[in-house]
């Protein structure tokens, strides 16, 4: 598990595949700035990106994932070399929850339509798949590549944030704009609440 907290930005350095053709699975090699590894070991998850992938190598500076086709498939940038990334290592039961909970399975991808300045902030709006919108409210939580952030507004079939200049300056949002493809995890919560609803109903039918 994860808070959507990011500790740091890194980076992609290489990307092999793993597979006999450019469709299987991929090796990513991770830069992983002023992330502190020396309590991270072999088979230990780290978000990146919003995606939980596990650890099978690992330096001072920088750790190695296996990504399956399956992953790559419903996720966006884990296969760029050269892609920036949030990293955030796995939720310890003594660590404060300062966004949410964020099992770092990805549930979607969604498409930035709007990403402008308001005063100091700078307002974000994407557009989620239409699977997602169901669980997506006003004053909702929802994890943006990995990100904790509340949703300020949602309309027919997309939703609105408000990014403050801290959370552009310690995540790789500050790199998007209209067009780009972010991984989207909605809250767990509301996953639960929704398949609670559905046995009730089978239950009553």
């Amino acid at each position: 598990m994860f808070t959507g907290i990011i500790e740091v930005i890194g980076e992609i350095i290489q990307v092999t595949s793993l597979g006999s053709s450019s469709q299987g699975d991929i090796r990513a090699r991770i830069a992983s700035g002023d992330l502190d590894l020396s309590d991270v070991k072999i088979g230990d998850s780290i978000a990146v990106n919003g995606a939980c992938l596990t650890v099978t190598a690992l330096t001072k500076n920088e750790f190695t994932v296996e990504v399956s086709r399956e992953t790559l498939d419903c996720t966006q940038g884990l296969d760029r070399q050269g892609e920036r990334v949030n990293l955030e290592k796995a939720l310890r039961l003594s660590d404060r929850l300062g966004g949410h909970l964020v099992s770092g399975h990805v549930d979607g991808v969604g498409d930035v339509i709007k990403f402008e300045p308001i005063g100091i902030s700078w307002s974000l709006v994407i557009k989620p798949p239409t699977l997602l919108l169901k669980y997506i409210t006003r004053k909702g939580s929802i994890a943006v590549n990995g990100v904790s952030l509340t949703i300020n507004s949602t309309t027919k079939n997309r939703f609105g944030i408000n990014l403050i200049p801290h959370t552009l300056t310690t995540t790789a949002l500050s790199h998007l704009k209209p067009g780009t493809k972010v991984n989207l995890e909605i809250d767990i919560l509301a996953r639960y609440m929704e398949q609670m609803m559905s046995d009730s109903r089978q239950i009553k039918g």
